[in-house]
């Protein structure tokens, strides 16, 4: 038998005898004096002096680079970054994009491929900016701009980031044509990235694959920031061996570290697979769901929005399709509460399924009753999961959105999905590992050594580009020559100034293959109710 449920439905107010079940301190009280796990409390985290430095870059205009190793908070510093530029200009002409839709997604942005109008990007610059000026929408976002964020730089290429300055200078002038000397006429800009993680899938043939290479790249920037305090490990030999692994260099003792992580043994059900490729990914995630044997309910997501932003949502990390069962190990894909570890990250099980205040039983006793799932996550908290919304931002008006569970399988990963997640434990098969920074990716993700454990893992895996290792070798020699005492140093060479820390550590193919499926599909009625209703976030905290 199968059964229509509208995912987005489960917006509705549900008993106190789910909210009940909810943590202590997961949510604020509702009308009744009861917890409400669908809000989390707000939280504050203290900006580091490294971020406030940043914070104070941005502030007074300046355009920044930011990288740092994983772990660094650069994520966290972006959202922080965001808001403020919000404040400095009309909420309308900050852009936020990223280079990917995943990444996109992550900070309520677009891709930049979209924002700037340029397709794929593959012609040459005129032909480009011929697209941008026929394009009524793209030349309009390029003349009221502001401010202009870009997230995961890695993945873009030298040609891409030299056409888009060309394109910010013609369309907009005001400045002069100087292409080297000159910024992006008058746009703020604000770069985040890693060049060591997964880098641009690009041609060759003017041999400028990253984005540092750029011709127009150093008088782009005010200030180029290193991140370097760890927030994600704590201890100081995965530190260690995670920056060695990131330079494409370990020693002795780092390879007794990881020869120690290898195993033969078949992964422990609480470790989350990273494979490099999707196909491995979904045959151990559909092989799993089918070995429980249970009851499976599949949710789709409800979008909302036109073209080409409603293509962007399926490159985020909320699935379309959803498949649960209990039993079913889940991973958050959003922060719900920091401050009680419900971060996008976070793995648990699932236990039942609730709808209004009865347990779903074998016994279906309506077709259109909203179910939820009950998650015991591994920090041993026990919650009930909403959905969630992702939007897609251009300036200050919500373009897309998409409607889902936050959660995806998570038997396995992909190691590109995994990018900037947290994960407590982690099993990384590496025998199908590709290319520059892939192993570091896979092993910056986990927590502490107790967590890792790896397979087909060899040395020669280990891989850090050359140009890369290059760059940040001038950067740091930048660096040493300031002999800065308070952080900060001026290029008097008319380069931008260098911001670097202390150097201190801190410690689609879901298909199961069973009668036992409900397909969770939005009916009208339902989603008309969703549209009258607003949900909003205010500091961290979920109204309704």
């Amino acid at each position: 038998m199968k059964l229509l449920y509208p995912v987005i439905a489960t917006y509705r107010h549900f008993s106190s005898k789910i909210s009940t079940k909810s943590p202590k301190g997961i949510g604020r009280k509702n009308k009744d004096g009861v917890d409400d796990p669908k809000t989390p409390k707000r939280t504050r985290i203290k900006l580091t002096e490294e971020q406030t430095q940043v914070l104070d870059a941005i502030s007074s205009g300046k355009s920044v680079f930011i990288t740092g190793s994983a772990g660094t908070g650069k994520t966290f510093l972006l959202q922080h970054i965001i808001r403020k530029l919000k404040k400095l200009h009309q909420r309308s002409r900050v852009f936020v994009t990223a280079s990917t839709g995943l990444a996109a997604c992550a900070i309520k942005g677009r891709t930049l491929h979209s924002f700037a109008g340029i397709g794929l990007g593959m012609d040459d610059r005129q032909t480009l900016l011929h697209k941008v000026i026929s394009n009524r929408r793209a030349y309009r976002r390029w003349t009221r701009a502001s401010a202009l964020v870009i997230d995961e730089v890695s993945m873009l290429d030298a040609k891409i980031f030299d056409t888009l300055k060309f394109i910010a200078r013609e369309v907009r002038g005001g400045e002069g044509r100087d292409f080297e000397n000159k910024g992006w006429s008058g746009i703020q800009l604000v770069v985040s990235g890693d060049f060591f993680q997964l880098p641009p899938i690009v041609s060759r043939e003017s041999g400028k694959e990253f984005a540092f290479e750029a011709d127009c790249w150093d008088s782009s920037f005010d200030v180029q920031v290193e991140l370097t305090r760890v927030f994600r490990q704590s201890e100081a030999n995965l530190v260690k061996l995670l920056q060695n692994v990131r330079r494409g260099k370990v020693d002795c003792e780092d390879m007794d570290l990881l020869k120690k992580c290898c195993t033969k043994a078949e992964p422990d059900s609480s470790a989350v697979q990273l494979y490099p490729r999707n196909q491995d990914v979904n045959r151990v995630n559909k092989k799993k769901m089918e070995d429980l044997k249970k009851l499976t309910y599949i949710y789709h997501a409800h979008d909302r929005g036109e073209d080409p932003w409603l293509r962007q949502l399926n490159q985020g990390i909320a699935p379309d399709e959803l498949p649960l069962c209990e039993g079913a190990r889940v991973m958050l894909c959003k922060n719900l509460s920091t401050s009680s570890k419900l971060v996008n990250g976070a793995i648990g099980t699932v236990t039942e399924f609730w709808y209004d205040n009865v347990v779903v039983s074998d016994l279906w006793k309506s077709e259109d009753r909203p179910v939820v799932p009950m998650v015991k996550f591994d920090s041993g908290l026990e919650v009930v999961i909403y959905p969630e919304t992702w939007d897609i931002v251009e300036g200050d008006k919500v373009v897309a959105t998409r409607k889902q569970l936050p959660l995806i399988l998570a038997w396995a990963l992909s190691i590109h999905k995994c990018q900037g997640m947290t994960l407590d434990s982690l099993h990384a098969n590496l025998s199908r590992a590709f290319g520059f920074g892939m192993v570091y990716v896979a092993l910056s993700r986990v927590r502490t050594l107790d967590g890792l454990h790896l397979s087909g893992f060899k040395p020669s895996k280990i891989k850090a580009h050359p140009k890369v290792l290059e760059f940040y070798h001038k950067f740091s020699q930048k660096q040493d020559k300031r002999g800065e005492d308070d952080g900060v140093s001026e290029d008097r060479g008319g380069s931008a100034e260098v911001i670097h820390g202390s150097n201190k550590t801190t410690g689609k193919d879901n298909d199961i293959d069973s009668s036992l499926v409900f397909r969770c599909k939005p009916n009208s009625s339902l989603v008309s109710w969703c549209n009258s209703t607003t949900k909003s976030r205010e500091g961290g905290v979920t109204t309704c």
